[in-house]
């Protein structure tokens, strides 16, 4: 984590930008030779990291689980990495046998010392870290893998990338790490700020979901599905620990029947583990929660009729 003198959070840039493409051809960043193959690639993830989630979405949408491996991390964080250690729902090193998610990353890069993190997207024949940028793991996973998944599923279309790419900008920056940089600011002004626009964010939103049954129309895409990582988190956490508290998602009508429109999607439920999400924030943030506590609330029904199926748009 980064804070600058102003006392405002600073997301840590990713490190590794490879690209998996069809044919092992470059993609858009890094070198080529990463073709994609059943069997071949693994994710490192935790299912208390939004960005991590977003990766455990598509690939179950995308019908790509017996194609692509996971491994999942104890839900604490512990300032020098994320540990394979022995947690309900925690997988252990599934590739290796490893200790920490940070062994990967230095028998990768033997000179490492960045922030170590997750979803890392590795691929076992190179013995490599392709990728651990959430956003661009979701484009291959999305493109890549078609002939082992569902290739009638397109969630970044060609015809609407620039309206996906307009929502995914206003959402990431207000909303997605908005609520971080409320959650970790130093300084109240800075904590305002990340505030202020969380909420006109949240409020403009609101008002969408009033006109047309997700962000984009009457279908979801990829902009729904990096939002709903951060809603589905909303109460649970943000709402307390980030003190991101002028409302609630569940004071919201239409966010909060489209958090369980979305949440009811075959496939979704499962990769929604709110015991590793409390865990993880509440006992990983001694600066925000020095007695490590994990609340026992709130009680969340994400399995209540959303009523959005008839919704106009």
């Amino acid at each position: 984590m980064e804070v600058t003198l102003k006392g405002e959070y600073v997301r840590t840039h990713s490190g590794f930008r490879h690209w998996v493409t069809a044919d092992g051809a470059p993609g858009p960043s890094g070198e080529g030779g990463f073709q994609a193959a059943p069997g071949r690639y693994h994710l490192y993830v935790s299912y208390a990291c939004p960005w991590a989630h977003r990766t455990l979405i598509v690939r179950a949408l995308k019908g790509l689980q017996d194609g692509i491996g996971i491994s999942v991390v104890h839900p604490v964080m512990p300032e020098q990495s994320w540990t394979f250690d022995a947690y309900p729902g925690a997988t252990g090193d599934r590739v290796q046998g490893l200790a920490t998610l940070g062994e990967l990353y230095r028998q990768v890069d033997p000179n490492f010392d960045g922030v170590v993190t997750v979803p890392v997207l590795y691929d076992t024949q190179r013995r490599t870290i392709v990728n651990n940028e959430s956003s661009e793991i979701i484009r291959m996973l999305n493109q890549a893998f078609n002939a082992w998944g569902n290739a009638d599923l397109d969630l970044y279309p060609a015809q609407r990338q620039s309206e996906i790419d307009a929502i995914n900008q206003e959402i990431y920056e207000q909303i997605n790490n908005g609520v971080y940089r409320a959650g970790f600011a130093t300084t109240q002004a800075a904590y305002e700020v990340a505030f202020d626009a969380l909420f006109a964010a949240l409020d403009r939103l609101e008002q969408r979901l009033d006109q047309q049954r997700y962000l984009l129309g009457p279908t979801w895409t990829e902009a729904d599905w990096r939002l709903f990582p951060t809603l589905v988190r909303f109460d649970a956490v943000y709402h307390g620990h980030f003190k991101c508290n002028q409302r609630r998602l569940m004071d919201y009508p239409n966010l909060w029947a489209y958090t369980r429109d979305l949440y009811q999607v075959p496939g979704i439920a499962e990769t929604v583990h709110l015991d590793h999400i409390k865990t993880h924030y509440y006992a990983s943030h001694p600066q925000l929660n020095p007695s490590g506590i994990v609340p026992k609330g709130p009680e969340l029904d994400f399995g209540q009729p959303h009523g959005r199926a008839e919704h106009p748009g």
